[in-house]
């Protein structure tokens, strides 16, 4: 099978497998929609609610691409200061990681409480909050290992502290900088999520898995669930390709 197409009918095959391991346990376990909803209890929730989803989704979506957004300067800025600085490093990794350490689902309530009616500017803050975290050390990390060789004969070369960063920690940093985007993608969407759940003027799907828990309308929680999954499918493989244009010669180096 061609790679390309492989890397398309593979997901959907997988996709389709576990749709039908779920449909099939729901099915064995006599459960009933308001227990617990199969796939097939779904369509009718999108056709229901669709004009629902498509306000609400978009809503989740943007909140959480400009988080991400954030997160990716700010977190690539803090990841140049500790990976050029060791006594940064050493200053700002303990809080950092003290920082990512306190559960989120706690952070949430004190920042809606803070800043109340801005709803769009919270949800965006949390889904930044939760997300920076690993594209910081990813970037701290690829910078910290530069071989120092190539420093000092850019340097004995006459080059400057950015033309070094830009000719060679940027490139050596970008393999890992996108592996901590992939993750960072989906933490966003838990920030994001969380925040509309839990906020009194919550939109966005999360607002509306929450109405759904309020009136016990399983099928459309589940819905939300399969419409978050699906929307963060769709950013991780725009991170990918990406990756492919922007790092795509390190994953050539690896197969050679």
């Amino acid at each position: 099978m061609n790679p390309n197409v492989q890397k398309v009918v593979v997901p959907l095959v997988a996709m389709l497998v576990f749709l039908v391991l779920w449909e099939f346990v729901v099915w064995a376990a006599g459960w009933p929609n308001y227990k617990m909803a199969s796939p097939s209890d779904l369509w009718p929730a999108y056709e229901k609610h669709w004009s629902l989803f498509l306000t609400m989704g978009w809503q989740t979506l943007w909140r959480t691409v400009l988080g991400l957004l954030l997160a990716v300067v700010v977190g690539t800025g803090i990841g140049m200061i500790m990976g050029f600085s060791r006594i940064m490093s050493d200053a700002l990794y303990p809080l950092l990681v003290g920082f990512n350490a306190i559960p989120k689902a706690t952070v949430v309530p004190i920042v809606a409480l803070m800043f109340v009616g801005a709803h769009d500017f919270n949800t965006v803050l949390i889904a930044f909050m939760i997300s920076f975290f690993p594209i910081a050390v990813s970037v701290s990390i690829g910078l910290s290992t530069l071989e120092p060789e190539y420093r000092d004969i850019l340097r004995s070369l006459g080059a400057s502290q950015s033309t070094i960063f830009w000719k060679i920690a940027l490139p050596k940093t970008l393999p890992e900088f996108f592996g901590a985007l992939k993750v960072a993608v989906t933490l966003a969407f838990i920030g994001t999520n969380l925040m509309e759940i839990v906020s009194p003027h919550g939109r966005g799907l999360g607002a509306l898995f929450d109405s759904g828990k309020t009136n016990s309308d399983y099928p459309l929680m589940f819905a939300v669930l399969i419409a978050l999954a699906a929307l963060g499918i769709v950013l991780y493989y725009i991170v990918v390709a990406l990756e492919k244009i922007f790092a795509g010669w390190a994953e050539q180096k690896a197969a050679g």
